[in-house]
């Protein structure tokens, strides 16, 4: 269908370029939960702290949104160099500057919860997910579990 109508258009004169159709891999995308209204505040956070810093010429960053535990209007935001998130790995035999993978700290609290959890959650449904009510009603100013668990001892975030 697109071949047919690039072809048309080119045709008639109304388009010059050129066109190639890229497969994208929506995994994660694809099975996640819809964002919360702390997913879409944060995330917003970080877009309009990104545009800040690059209207300011300010470039290498990467955005970050702090006290997260706070109500969102407390939130801290600023740019972190990306050089400080760097280290030096050796791939296919050279030294290269990479920025280090986040893995699961196994003595985390995060992960101590779950843990903790394990047997039940593997007999049963419990989970938080509560679909195209999430932005309003009991748990619509939540932040994430595994964060609660990482900034506030395991105690519920509300924003």
């Amino acid at each position: 269908v697109v071949k047919k109508e690039i072809a048309a258009r080119k045709a008639a004169g109304k388009f010059s370029g050129k066109f190639a159709a890229l497969g994208h891999y929506l995994g994660y995308e694809g099975r996640c939960a819809l964002p919360s209204n702390f997913d879409a505040a944060y995330c917003y956070n970080l877009g309009f702290t990104a545009g800040a810093l690059l209207s300011k010429g300010q470039t290498g960053l990467m955005a970050a949104v702090s006290d997260l535990n706070k109500p969102a209007r407390e939130w801290t935001v600023g740019g972190v160099p990306l050089t400080s998130m760097m280290t030096v790995e050796r791939r296919k035999g050279k030294d290269k500057p990479v920025i280090e993978k986040a893995l699961v700290k196994m003595d985390g609290a995060p992960f101590k919860a779950y843990k903790k959890m394990q047997a039940a959650w593997a007999k049963e449904d419990c989970y938080r997910s509560p679909g195209p009510i999430q932005f309003e009603g009991k748990s619509s100013k939540l932040g994430s579990i595994t964060l609660a668990h990482e900034i506030n001892n395991g105690r519920p975030i509300t924003f």
